[in-house]
């Protein structure tokens, strides 16, 4: 058949009541008591004429529409990529689908994106909280909808979350350095209120303070690539004196490297470096970059299993869930101690 197929047609075709044709597509057949004869023939018909169920309507039915939306700034980024994967995975073994998608750190495209995935209905929500966004997700909590954060929270915002000790393995990134007898340590972030990205900053100022170093920070307002690249040129010519840096995430690092290329800095002979935010390529660079590696696998798993514990109704919903779980640093050559 060329036209959109319905209940409807697949009932007259077989002579059979509607509500029939519906209890047995929506499994329901055995539960009501259809013959076994009757439901073989629609479900015969089903898969000759190639039937979908509406799933917005199902989803109206059973208060259910068995999807997740998942909202991040940029889900090409590694960290969220590789955080998207093992979600889909995970919530494939309960039943559930994932609508993905990126504001691009466009406030406006968020709550387009938000009310999109109100317009389907979804089961709940895991987002990596965009700036702008707070009285939205305050509204959408407020909901009782099921909502995990993660990466980034908002103090006094009661929800659940799953965060990385993003302080303390900065604190620990920076006092390798400094033990490794590096005195003039810059740290790399952008302008930012995102409490991750403070909490980062609030690591490394921390170090260089208990070690009374003084603080060599760079905030830049992230606009591109070549905004990027150029803020950095003009701190690595102003600050001279620095031996080592620190990169807040790893896009910042990609930028810093290139602008390493484009100054003819080397890492390790000319300055140390880390990033926040391990992935292959760093481990590959020559030399091999020490970086800050998140614990992407129980992220993922802690995500799963808050959601699914308040989407099953498993859980005190007056009781938050928020986890903050410890980080790696994977030390190679560019931070070790020159000899």
């Amino acid at each position: 058949m060329s036209k959109k197929i319905k209940i409807k047609d697949i009932a007259e075709e077989l002579k059979i009541s509607v509500t029939t044709v519906s209890f047995v597509i929506n499994g329901k057949a055995k539960e009501k008591n259809i013959s076994q004869a009757v439901t073989k023939k629609i479900l015969d018909l089903v898969q000759e004429w190639g039937y979908q169920p509406n799933s917005l309507a199902k989803s109206l039915r059973t208060g259910k529409s068995k999807i997740i939306g998942f909202l991040v700034d940029d889900i090409s980024e590694p960290f969220f990529s590789r955080i998207a994967r093992l979600i889909d995975e995970k919530a494939s073994e309960h039943g559930y689908k994932i609508l993905f998608s990126s504001t691009r750190n466009n406030t406006e495209k968020a709550k387009e994106l938000l009310q999109i995935f109100r317009d389907r209905h979804v089961d709940g929500y895991v987002i990596a909280l965009p700036e702008g966004l707070e009285s939205e997700i305050e509204k959408l909590i407020k909901t009782e909808a099921p909502v995990v954060l993660f990466d980034r929270y908002v103090q006094g915002m009661e929800t659940d979350y799953v965060l990385t000790d993003n302080s303390k393995i900065v604190f620990e990134a920076t006092q390798h350095l400094i033990d490794n007898g590096y005195k003039n340590i810059g740290f790399v972030t952008i302008e930012t209120e995102q409490q991750q990205m403070l909490d980062r900053l609030s690591g490394y100022e921390q170090a260089v303070g208990s070690n009374k170093q003084t603080s060599l920070i760079k905030k830049i307002k992230y606009k591109n690539s070549d905004n990027m690249i150029k803020e950095m040129i003009d701190f690595f010519k102003t600050e001279e004196q620095l031996d080592a840096v620190i990169f807040a995430a790893n896009y910042i690092c990609m930028d810093g490297l290139r602008t390493f290329k484009e100054m003819n800095i080397k890492p390790f002979d000319d300055l140390a470096v880390i990033s926040f935010d391990d992935f292959e390529l760093l481990e590959f660079y020559s030399p091999p970059i020490t970086a800050i590696a998140q614990p992407i696998n129980d992220i993922a798993e802690n995500i799963m299993k808050t959601l699914l514990s308040r989407l099953n109704n498993e859980s005190d919903k007056s009781q938050k869930k928020q986890i903050v779980l410890p980080a790696t640093l994977n030390i190679r050559s560019s931070s070790l101690r020159k000899t």
